[in-house]
């Protein structure tokens, strides 16, 4: 499901099955691709931390100047758990949504996306208006 309402952020929760397990397994790899993934969405990277763990398994975050995307991966059962969250207007997670699924190899996704900071719940604080005055 595509989100289309007004909202601060937009974070994909991407429930990746049936992945290739090489690739899962593979840090290097899963760095280039979710930094890759990241530039895909139109965000500006800005830190790159992974993790392999034994006997298998990489966590890793890329941090953008508009959130972040992780991934958490699970080689013995070729899953991978994917979080795309973006902020503003220009960058979209459903872009490194479609790459990173295609790269993966996934035969089976499952998403949800949540808007963060929805406009019509957003009410605007003083602190702001009194720091510019």
């Amino acid at each position: 499901m595509r989100v289309t309402d007004k909202a601060l952020g937009r974070h994909v929760l991407v429930e990746a099955y049936e992945c290739n397990p090489e690739l899962l397994d593979n840090i290097q790899f899963l760095q280039e691709v979710m930094v890759e993934a990241a530039v895909r969405t139109g965000a500006e990277v800005v830190d790159v931390v992974f993790r392999k763990f034994q006997p298998y398994g990489v966590s890793g975050v890329v941090v953008i100047s508009e959130s972040h995307l992780a991934i958490h991966t699970w080689p013995e059962y070729g899953y991978a758990a994917i979080d795309l969250f973006t902020c503003g207007e220009t960058a979209d997670p459903w872009k490194a949504f479609d790459y990173l699924t295609e790269v993966l190899e996934s035969k089976k996704v499952t998403t949800l996306e949540v808007q963060r900071g929805r406009h019509k719940d957003l009410t605007p604080t003083q602190f702001f208006d009194e720091a510019t005055s």
